[in-house]
């Protein structure tokens, strides 16, 4: 199998005739089961591996080196999510998929110092950062964290493991790429509401998963044909309608 089947979760019928997801959403990618977590990020079982899209560290920082007001704390909220799903998941790996550091400014005292007293409580933990864009502009993180890091594609078993999902079928080399860069959101309109949600987009080729870094915003999707969403929600998945 090269492209993306539903192994559990109900109907096909989407998110109406569906039960929400508390724990997951197992799929199957590439023949491997994988489960679509609720936290925005995904497990690979096999490999014991979390995948992690866009955390975008020292964003918050980067903008209030510039003069905006915004809130404090992203960094430590980052941290706890990764925490919270190192306790619920049995994980001997993070894989980054780019966007690590979101500017140069995220390499501040304080935002490297909090990265590295997490890291200390995981010395056994392997890190892999797959640089994306906003990595070349940051700059590589401390040498500290001991991540590895790599650039896209990176292939481990059936997957190409990238930042972007839009590489040529040639640069991926038949993998089935897992990738975020876009921060995908659905919008649902309501007679008076519109309300925007992270999703995962899971196709044929490619699966895309939403920014899992907290003050990241997100882009506007429409699922193409070969393609299903997975919403998230008040700690849940909700499938989309098939079209």
């Amino acid at each position: 199998m090269t492209g993306a089947g539903v192994i559990a979760g109900g109907s096909a019928n989407g998110a109406g005739g569906e039960r929400p997801a508390h724990g997951g959403t197992a799929i199957e990618l590439a023949g491997e089961p994988v489960l679509l977590l609720p936290q925005k990020a995904l497990v690979w079982p096999r490999a014991r591996m979390l995948v992690v899209a866009d955390i975008h560290f020292g964003k918050a920082a980067s903008f209030r080196a510039l003069g905006v007001p915004v809130p404090r704390g992203t960094t430590t909220e980052n941290l706890a999510g990764l925490d919270a799903l190192l306790a619920a998941h049995d994980i001997g790996h993070i894989l980054f998929l780019g966007d690590f550091l979101h500017a140069k400014a995220a390499h501040a005292s304080a935002t490297l110092q909090a990265m590295l007293a997490w890291r200390e409580r995981h010395p056994l933990l392997a890190l892999t950062l797959v640089r994306g864009n906003h990595d070349r502009h940051a700059g590589d993180p401390s040498r500290l964290l001991r991540i590895d890091l790599v650039d896209e594609p990176h292939r481990i078993g059936p997957f190409a493991f990238c930042h972007h999902p839009d590489l040529a079928p040639g640069q991926v080399h038949g993998g089935y790429v897992l990738a975020g860069h876009v921060h995908p959101v659905y919008c649902l309109a309501g007679r008076r509401e519109r309300l925007r949600l992270p999703c995962f987009v899971i196709g044929e080729r490619h699966a895309i998963l939403p920014s899992f870094g907290a003050f990241t915003g997100g882009h506007p999707v429409e699922p193409a044909l070969d393609e299903r969403l997975y919403l998230v929600a008040d700690d849940c998945l909700y499938p989309l309608n098939s079209r």
